[in-house]
């Protein structure tokens, strides 16, 4: 139902009038250019629902070491700190933005950059994609870090505003895929490549997003600041080299 409302909100306020005089002809064409980005991102996601629900169980039991202890060192309790002294709106506020407001911006941008005809950010979006999973990937399989309220054995945000949801979250990701951060490199990929379309109201908004996402996986003790400056690295080095290389070419 949310989603669904954002939908209504975001093709009112951040889809440019001059879109909805595309003729069916001219998406079609549009899509026979598309579809082979859409494909490569496609892709990418089956990969990463194996890797969760098949090979990443037993990868952790061959390497039999959780590299946790060697970040918390680091660290200290900084990021649990928040899990000990939450306030009611903001826990509300940022599960929101993790849970119903982030995956609405990936799914959403992709449907922009399709109907509008975003090109270079639909190529930038998909090839960055696959080259930040690939870094990524590794990291998952053989260097596990358990998210913090998880490892401290905190309560779940998550369960706590919407009993049940780590049931359907995890079947996504799994609690020792932390370093870097997916949602925070993810969340900065759209705003970086939605950038590129000029469209300056969906690039506060992907921005605002970008900025939330980052907020709310530390407020809520999900990730360690280590896994959050990883994602933001990972982004923004792949990003550029990808704009650069799709520039030269």
């Amino acid at each position: 139902m949310l989603n669904l409302l954002l939908f209504f909100i975001g093709m009112l306020f951040l889809i440019p009038k001059k879109i909805w005089k595309t003729s069916w002809f001219e998406y079609k064409q549009i899509f026979s250019y598309h579809y082979v980005y859409l494909f490569i991102i496609i892709v990418v996601v089956i990969v990463h629902l194996l890797e969760v629900n098949i090979f990443d169980p037993y990868t952790t039991n061959l390497i039999g070491r959780n590299f946790t202890p060697n970040i918390q060192i680091i660290e200290d309790g900084v990021v649990y700190w928040f899990s000990q002294n939450w306030t009611p709106v903001l826990v509300y506020f940022f599960v929101f933005i993790y849970i119903v407001l982030y995956p609405f911006t990936l799914w959403f941008s992709l449907l922009y950059f399709l109907i509008a005809d975003e090109r270079k950010a639909m190529k930038t979006f998909a090839y960055t994609l696959v080259i930040i999973y690939a870094i990524a990937l590794p990291f998952y399989l053989f260097f596990p870090v358990t998210n913090v309220y998880i490892y401290y054995g905190s309560a779940s945000a998550l369960n706590v505003v919407i009993p049940g949801v780590e049931q359907f979250f995890y079947a996504t990701t799994t609690n020792n895929n932390c370093f870097p951060s997916l949602h925070v490199a993810m969340a900065l990929l759209v705003a970086k490549t939605v950038s590129l379309t000029g469209n300056k109201r969906f690039i506060y908004f992907a921005y605002f997003c970008a900025i939330c996402v980052i907020c709310s996986v530390i407020y809520l003790a999900i990730h360690w600041i280590t896994d959050v400056i990883g994602g933001i690295l990972l982004t923004f080095v792949v990003f550029y080299g990808v704009k650069r290389f799709i520039k030269e070419t």
